[in-house]
């Protein structure tokens, strides 16, 4: 670590002048828990589930300019460990200097949320306040970004610096706002800036802002009010699989909560491109509806889908039925909205990669898949002739 003497360091305030990617701040004891949805959508849910994956930072990084060589970021970290199961990627702070990948650290200490999913509980173990530090820097005038890790929800204590900060300039990037389940989320990706949407985000030349909640994309009124609300230039939408494995509702109940959703989205950016994206190639959830279940194995978890194939006919969702639905739903709406757009999600990953790169889990793309999901997209909504273009 640098050797300055303390006076010589600037703190920081962690406001949202030097925060990206976070939709609210919430005041905590120590510092700031940035939440990437508002207060007013909290407050209309009870699911823990929801609770824990919103306010774990997918995409949100800390951004200023300076002339500094050490940075220190104190956190209060949430680690989320299953029992039972193998310790999960997630847990990086990666350090950007001009956009460019400078360094990669972990923070020791912290609290341990442990869930046990096949209990159905979770338990909490309090922890220390810990340093991140990265040191090195070149002394000259940079762009600089820490973004924090997905999985672990990161109370922000305090930025120290040994030269002093300012915002980044604006840039005149348009920002991109996207919503999805756990694989928009990062669900096995090395780290924040290596999710599909980020790696997209970077190619794109665009502002992230990733509402990837994991197993919570589930057509939210006061999520779809979230997207209404939050000013950006693009917009993409990645719902099904979290309504066929939570198995949440039936077909009835589909088509309209769709349209609802988009509705509520168009009150707020009427004429904004708006992709939306049907689910990519899962086998077990393709033909048999949900709920989905974990299967342990030796440390480590899989799943399975439990429900019968032949309850389609009774109104039950699949992926099959969710993408034809999707497509026959934006393909009306399209007539009377130019700017609506649908792609199939198995042209981000199909049956030829599920041979080549097959879902260590059975249900979440790994590091390598996240790669190519983002080159594909990258190439059709950024490409001369994509949505985004």
């Amino acid at each position: 670590m640098n050797d300055s003497p303390a006076a010589e360091w600037t703190t920081t305030p962690i406001t949202a002048d030097v925060l990206r990617g976070a939709l609210d701040l919430e005041r905590t004891e120590r510092g700031v828990l940035p939440h990437r949805l508002p207060a007013k959508a909290r407050a209309q849910s009870s699911d823990g589930q929801l609770a824990m994956v919103e306010s774990q930072p997918s995409g949100v990084r800390l951004a200023f300019r300076t002339a500094a060589t050490a940075v220190e970021l104190d956190v209060l970290p949430t680690k989320t460990v299953y029992r039972g199961a193998q310790t999960l990627p997630g847990n990086a702070y990666d350090l950007l200097v001009d956009g460019r990948l400078a360094g990669r650290a972990t923070a020791d200490g912290g609290n341990v949320l442990t869930i046990d999913m096949a209990a159905g509980t979770m338990t909490t173990e309090s922890g220390p306040v810990a340093t991140v530090r990265f040191t090195d820097l070149a002394a000259e005038e940079k762009d600089v970004e820490i973004w924090l890790p997905y999985r672990e929800v990161t109370e922000l204590v305090a930025l120290r610096t040994d030269a002093p900060v300012e915002p980044v300039p604006d840039r005149g990037r348009r920002v991109w706002l996207h919503h999805g389940s756990s694989i928009s989320h990062g669900s096995n990706a090395e780290s924040s800036t290596t999710t599909w949407p980020a790696l997209a985000a970077a190619t794109g030349d665009v502002e992230l802002i990733n509402l990837g909640l994991g197993g919570s994309a589930l057509l939210d009124p006061f999520t779809a009010r979230a997207l209404r609300d939050t000013p950006a230039d693009l917009i993409s939408i990645k719902i099904g699989i979290n309504v066929v494995n939570a198995d949440l509702m039936r077909l009835r109940a589909f088509g309209p909560a769709v349209h609802g959703f988009l509705d509520t989205i168009r009150e707020g950016h009427p004429t904004t491109p708006l992709l939306v994206i049907s689910p990519i190639l899962c086998p077990i959830h393709e033909d048999t509806p949900g709920p989905g279940a974990p299967v342990f194995d030796d440390g480590v978890v899989r799943f399975r889908a439990t429900g019968d194939p032949a309850e389609r006919a009774a109104g039950k969702l699949t992926l099959t039925v969710i993408r034809e639905e999707l497509a026959r739903i934006t393909a009306a709406r399209a007539a009377d909205d130019p700017n609506l757009h649908h792609l199939d999600g198995r042209e981000l990953y199909g049956e030829d990669d599920f041979a080549e790169l097959p879902l260590p889990d059975a249900l979440h793309p790994d590091a390598a898949t996240h790669r190519r999901i983002a080159e594909r997209f990258a190439k059709h909504a950024f490409g001369a002739e994509g949505p985004f273009a």
